[in-house]
């Protein structure tokens, strides 16, 4: 039986319970139990662990774009030994420049390189789509990877981040964090839902959820730790000019924007079980927020926290306007467009670190925009700081 099918037949016989009825349910387990043990008696499950390991190298190593980078992921998705050899053999996006498993979205992208995504507004529902560009020159047909939805508030404006396109809400099992904005819409905080390092605290919330009047213990952590923050210089009234912006990353260190730099990396999900994508629902309680005191090794570092600034654009006397060189991924003039650059106060800054653009967001099309990030930042915090660019700001237009 060729590899691909016996991948194929034993997902789909495990994930078939979710799909079919209770009156089903004893038949599909034990229809999955002998594909399991058929797996098991073939010479896939008895192949020497050195062997095996090879042959997941070699399927890693062909397939290392999407579409057909789902392979790698089917793989991981086999067993407990496979996932594990998977784990152990997927790069992470700085080595790779790949992004494969969902962790990598919290990942620090590529050194030598800007990962290429855009983003799709949906103006009727307020939902904004990241996706992974699969070709340098189209923005059609990307990897889905990250949603954000628009939630207005009396004083502020929350986005609420989400693995899952379906289900972009804070009691999500996908919730991954949000974005939230002051009344005026000129400050921002990005918030994870998970420590971004060792360091991080969280106070636990003193109330119970409930579940059909019954209490329950929680399956995802309730705990909010800020990891950036943004601000948008006010402008006087009458004056005019492109937007100003500061972003500071409470959680990455200044010296990881130079060339042997380090990031602080996550590596797994808290709660196990997002791989899967589950959607059972509960309740989720307010969530509680830590200072930025409380981030520990960050806190207590030399050289500080990175600080993210708008790369200044230049006057254009032909064509009246403020130009950025954007390299052909930008072709629409707009106000949200930017280009951010390392900032070290009262340091002087080398001219090639001036010019590396860690994060450039702007407009291609009728709400189609493109999104280009590498290290130190991840694409959750790249897409974070873009849905700031897209927020209505009174003080600053």
């Amino acid at each position: 039986m060729p590899f691909k099918s016996i991948i194929h037949d034993v997902k789909g016989e495990l994930g078939s319970i979710s799909r079919k009825g209770k009156s089903r349910l004893l038949r599909v387990v034990q229809d999955s139990l002998v594909c399991i043990n058929a797996f098991k008696q073939s010479y896939w499950a008895n192949m020497p662990y050195e062997l095996l390991r090879d042959v997941l190298m070699r399927i890693e190593a062909s397939e290392i774009t999407w579409p057909t980078r789902k392979t790698v992921v089917s793989c991981a998705g086999v067993c407990r030994n496979w996932r594990k050899i998977m784990k152990e053999i997927v790069k992470t996006p700085e080595i790779s420049g790949n992004l494969t498993f969902p962790i990598s979205l919290k990942q620090p992208g590529p050194r030598d390189s800007l990962l290429q995504c855009y983003i799709k507004r949906s103006c009727n529902n307020q939902i904004y789509y990241l996706y992974l560009g699969l070709y340098q020159f189209s923005n059609e047909d990307g990897k889905f990877l990250l949603a954000a939805r628009k939630c207005r508030w009396p004083t502020c404006t929350d986005y609420i981040i989400s693995l899952n396109a379906d289900d972009v809400s804070k009691g999500s099992n996908t919730y991954i964090g949000k974005l939230r904005s002051n009344f005026l819409g000129t400050k921002f905080e990005i918030y994870d839902s998970q420590p971004p390092n060792v360091g991080a605290k969280v106070t636990k919330s003193c109330s119970i959820r409930l579940m059909n009047a019954k209490q329950i213990s929680p399956r995802v952590p309730t705990g909010s730790y800020p990891i950036a923050h943004i601000s948008y210089e006010l402008k006087v009234l009458g004056s005019r000019g492109p937007r100003r912006m500061q972003c500071i990353m409470d959680a990455i260190p200044t010296s990881s924007s130079e060339l042997e730099g380090v990031a602080p990396m996550q590596t797994e999900f808290l709660h196990s079980n997002l791989d899967t994508f589950p959607s059972l629902p509960f309740f989720r309680s307010k969530s509680t927020r830590t200072k930025s005191s409380q981030f520990g090794p960050l806190s207590s570092l030399r050289d500080g926290m990175l600080v993210l600034k708008n790369k200044a654009p230049r006057w254009h006397e032909q064509l009246q306007c403020w130009c950025l060189n954007f390299n052909g991924r930008v072709t629409v003039a707009s106000v949200k467009n930017f280009q951010l650059v390392a900032f070290a106060e009262n340091v002087v800054v080398r001219q090639e670190q001036q010019e590396n653009v860690i994060l450039q967001f702007g407009k291609v099309g009728n709400d189609v925009f493109t999104m280009d990030y590498q290290y130190p930042i991840s694409a959750f915090q790249a897409f974070a700081i873009c849905l700031s660019s897209f927020d209505t700001k009174i003080a600053c237009e």
